[in-house]
């Protein structure tokens, strides 16, 4: 019998959609719920296609999304980053899908043990709008080589994205095994409420916290992978002009509207001016101009827009130093961009310190000692990621043991979400799970503990009655 599923807004055609196309997946897994490593291969292998073949598609429809959206930024960052996990998960998934050989104890011999990875059913995921194509299609590609079916809603900040991922995964998918969901948030709600067999979610905490109550009336487990504030620790001794140039990779790629982006920089004290100055050369080498450079992503929409100027705002208000980025003193009036724009001398009681920037926005925070920058970071929710820059190992490891984020990156920044051999995920509030490498395909099976035993049934020597003389060797000997 297929799960039942709640009525919920039956006058909405999309959520009746939604519903039935449930019930038809769930249906599907039933008839053939273990697919071979070769039909799981297929089906991933149809989406390389999907992309390359409509990349002016891809750039336009997220281009018009956020007004300017930059067209290298969507190669590099939705489309390039997707093939690199489809290539690698195609490489390890008859590796992954192997039985894992264990061992059984005295008590258990003779038999032999063994885990099986099942695939779970239908995997539900939602899907952010910073980067739609992304954040949708990976997890697709981990869900499908786990043998799972897939339900895919797309955010409606992201309409024509949405959009054209739903007609091409059409085109390519039967509606059983992959579909995708468009809508406002009302059909967002009711598809969190859908009985899924795991339900992956990106977006912020405080959404991720509504979804989380959601799948919980189902029991439905959960990856959440949420934002916060990631920090970026400068070393004393490491060059700045270097440390400039690979933050700004971070940071500016789709102007700061990614959940890894650096949200604040801890530099020596003795060393702000000289950070200053170097970010204004790297973020004006990068973008001499930005009003009409199509290099120069927007902000999303006009909600998203007002948060952001709100931020500065309040934070000049109550007394912060803010330093806007804009070379050629460009009227930014009327658009959807923002030029970079850095904020010093921060007080909690500012949003900016306790929101997620999610923008080109980036708080300036100085330190005395290593040990001083740590105890700022740990004073805080913990983060997605964090950044430390130095060549001192020693000190590379005193960061590494003394803190905790979801991910790090040394001398770098949002490098290790491309690196897919390794998991991505948060921990507290930003977020739980992770579904890249390994851990994902185990995200998206069941792993299912097996014992066999042979035809000699050890099990008989020590059954009832108690007293007798095997009983007094397994405890003479065996518990010791």
């Amino acid at each position: 019998m297929v799960a039942e599923v709640k009525d919920l807004h039956s006058n909405n055609p999309e959520i009746a959609r939604m519903q039935s196309i449930f019930a038809a997946q769930k249906a599907a897994y039933r008839q053939h719920p273990y697919p071979s490593a070769e039909q799981r291969l297929e089906l991933i292998s149809r989406i390389k296609p999907l992309l390359l073949d409509h990349m002016d598609a891809w750039t336009d429809a997220l281009n018009n999304d956020f007004t300017t959206r930059s067209a290298d930024e969507t190669k590099l960052a939705e489309i390039m980053i997707t093939l690199e996990g489809l290539k690698y998960t195609t490489k390890k998934l008859r590796k992954w899908m192997k039985p894992s050989k264990r061992h059984v104890s005295a008590m258990n011999w003779p038999g032999k043990t063994w885990v099986e990875y099942q695939p779970l059913g239908v995997v539900g995921i939602i899907v952010p709008w910073n980067y739609p194509v992304q954040l949708a299609v990976v997890p697709l590609i981990t869900a499908l080589a786990a043998g799972n079916r897939v339900m895919i809603k797309m955010s409606e900040a992201t309409p024509r994205t949405g959009a054209l991922l739903e007609k091409l995964i059409a085109d390519t998918f039967p509606q059983e095994q992959v579909a995708v969901i468009n809508g406002e948030v009302d059909v967002a709600q009711a598809f969190s409420e859908l009985p899924f067999d795991h339900l992956l979610f990106t977006g912020s905490t405080t959404v991720g916290k509504h979804i989380m109550r959601a799948a919980s009336a189902n029991l439905t487990p959960v990856t959440l992978e949420l934002g916060g504030k990631s920090p970026c620790i400068i070393g004393q001794d490491f060059p700045m002009k270097d440390a400039a140039e690979r933050i700004a990779f971070g940071k500016c790629l789709n102007s700061g509207q990614t959940c890894v982006a650096p949200d604040y920089i801890l530099c020596p004290e003795n060393r702000v001016d000289e950070f200053i100055e170097a970010w204004k050369a790297q973020v004006t080498q990068s973008y001499p101009t930005m009003l009409n450079n199509p290099d120069f992503t927007a902000i999303v929409n006009e909600r998203q827009h007002n948060r952001l100027t709100g931020y500065v705002q309040e934070a000049r208000e109550k007394g912060a130093t803010v330093i806007e980025i804009n070379p050629a003193n460009e009227d930014f009036t009327g658009s959807q961009k923002i030029p970079h724009t850095m904020v010093l001398n921060v007080t909690d009681d500012m949003r900016i310190a306790q929101d997620e920037i999610f923008g080109p926005l980036m708080i300036v925070v100085p330190y005395k000692n290593l040990d001083d920058a740590i105890e700022y970071v740990n004073d805080r929710p913990r983060p997605l990621a964090l950044y430390y820059f130095d060549w001192n190992q020693d000190n590379c490891s005193h960061v590494l043991k003394n803190t905790h984020s979801g991910g790090v990156c040394l001398n770098d920044t949002i490098s290790h979400v491309g690196v897919d051999d390794i998991p991505f995920g948060g921990i507290g509030p930003s977020g739980m799970g992770a579904y890249h490498g390994p851990e994902g395909f185990q995200t998206f099976s069941q792993a299912k503990g097996i014992y066999k035993k042979g035809k000699m049934n050890a099990t008989k020597h020590i059954l009832p009655p108690y007293g007798r003389g095997m009983h007094k060797f397994i405890y003479k000997y065996l518990l010791k």
